[in-house]
């Protein structure tokens, strides 16, 4: 039978298919692991919420005889299996959904709505594809049980709350994860992708994911009456100097080869045509890779904020107040490059080597990262599961159509296709690290 370029993609992204590296029989498997995905989809949970969701993981790795500790960190899961002598090797997943009605017209889609932190209905979605990731990581936990002979050492397994808010892994890593549970000496993580087609991964060396922070600034002056501008010192007046100048940071003051990010996303001031305000307030985000960009960024930002309030005539007691929110930070994500050598070969040799991608580093931010910025160093790999149908993927490349991104309300990944193609993956990439 002469095969087309799409159906060989599915016929090798589908279960049946035999990897070259564990042998592994989804066949008999994945309906229970649909099963369980359809259900984490249908009922998401915002950050800081995910307490029916942590059940179902803790449960799940309960019956596959790990040792388990619930509301680590908030709603975190946390299961050890010992197997003998050898690493430790730590696979985590994120658990929390996003504050989005569903609109992808799934006979399973979400239709979650609760009451969230400001008293408002909202709905609840897995837009940024938790549940693939749940599933996959509790396929790849029965899977390595299977084989449980073809690896020795402690198989860690992390379900992390609030990584849309950025601070699970904080959270996860406050309370002891390195320390009274395991120590790691290989920590990887996988997340869909709605730019690459199911049934293929793709992974960098080095930095794969940015830095994220958020800033408020709070920008004063001396309001008055519209009619008299003379007579006040006009905060719209200074934002809107402001946002012009932060642009210049990452165009004149950083290194072209250095990615920087800058994005004023909210500015808000003023009550009335005719009344000039005493304040303005700009909410912003900053996206980096390099740790001394971050910092440079921050700096180039206060001092410019201070030096056009004292052009406008400002007194020092009235310069803005630039507020970093570190609670929120989270660092960039830097794949080990031994390491993922090491992961990268081993999903070829089970999918395939023309089924794995090199990516582009992307502005997007991943908690993820903080694993690998403790005292204890541990190296990271963070790769990219294809979640786009293939033939809806093949129509985006002809006709241009851009296909709905991470966080979209109509992002459905395939999931029939994507979910196996991660077992297989993570399963042969946690042999590969146990058995280096």
């Amino acid at each position: 039978m002469k095969l087309t370029y799409l159906s060989a993609i599915l016929l090798l992204a589908s279960p049946l298919v035999q990897a070259n590296g564990l042998d592994l029989n989804l066949s008999k498997t994945m309906p229970a692991i649909e099963k369980f995905y359809l259900d984490l989809h249908q009922s998401p949970e915002l950050s800081y919420h995910e307490q029916e969701t942590g059940n179902k993981i803790a449960d799940k790795l309960t019956q596959l005889g790990f040792k388990v500790t619930s509301n680590v960190g908030g709603f975190g899961v946390v299961g050890i299996y010992k197997n003998g002598n050898g690493p430790t090797v730590m696979i985590r997943t994120d658990t929390d959904g996003l504050p989005i009605i569903e609109q992808t017209g799934k006979s399973y889609a979400s239709k979650v709505k609760v009451i969230d932190e400001h008293g408002a209905k909202v709905g609840v979605m897995h837009g940024c594809g938790h549940d693939i990731h749940m599933s996959s990581f509790i396929g790849t936990a029965e899977q390595l049980i299977v084989h449980k002979d073809q690896w020795k050492g402690t198989l860690m397994m992390v379900a992390q709350p609030a990584e849309e808010v950025g601070g699970g892994a904080k959270a996860m890593l406050g309370e002891g994860l390195f320390s009274k549970y395991e120590k790691p000496d290989h920590i990887i993580a996988l997340h869909v992708s709605a730019s690459v087609p199911a049934g293929k991964i793709s992974m960098k060396n080095e930095y794969t994911m940015a830095s994220v922070d958020s800033v408020d600034i709070t920008i004063k002056g001396k309001g008055g009456h519209g009619a008299y501008p003379h007579t006040t010192i006009d905060p719209v007046i200074i934002a809107a100097r402001t946002v012009l100048a932060l642009q210049t940071i990452t165009s004149r003051e950083l290194s072209p080869l250095e990615p920087s990010v800058i994005t004023v996303g909210s500015i808000h001031g003023g009550s009335k045509h005719n009344v000039i305000s005493d304040e303005v307030k700009l909410q912003l985000t900053l996206r980096s890779y390099n740790p001394n960009v971050r910092s440079a960024q921050i700096a180039a930002i206060k001092r410019i904020t201070a030096g056009i309030a004292q052009s406008a005539g400002l007194n020092e007691s009235n310069y803005p107040v630039v507020y970093v929110h570190e609670d929120e930070s989270i660092p960039s994500t830097y794949n080990n490059p031994a390491q993922t050598d090491i992961v990268r070969n081993s999903i070829a040799s089970a999918i395939g080597d023309t089924n794995v991608l090199e990516t582009q580093a992307v502005m997007a931010g991943e908690d993820f990262g903080l694993y690998g910025r403790t005292d204890e160093n541990i190296p990271i790999t963070l790769f990219w599961l294809g979640g786009v149908n293939q033939a809806q993927y093949a129509d985006s490349i002809k006709t241009g159509e851009v296909l709905p991104s991470l966080h979209s309300s109509k992002f459905a990944p395939d999931y029939k296709v994507a979910i196996p193609t991660g077992i297989k993956a993570m399963s042969n990439a946690a042999v590969a690290l146990f058995n280096k």
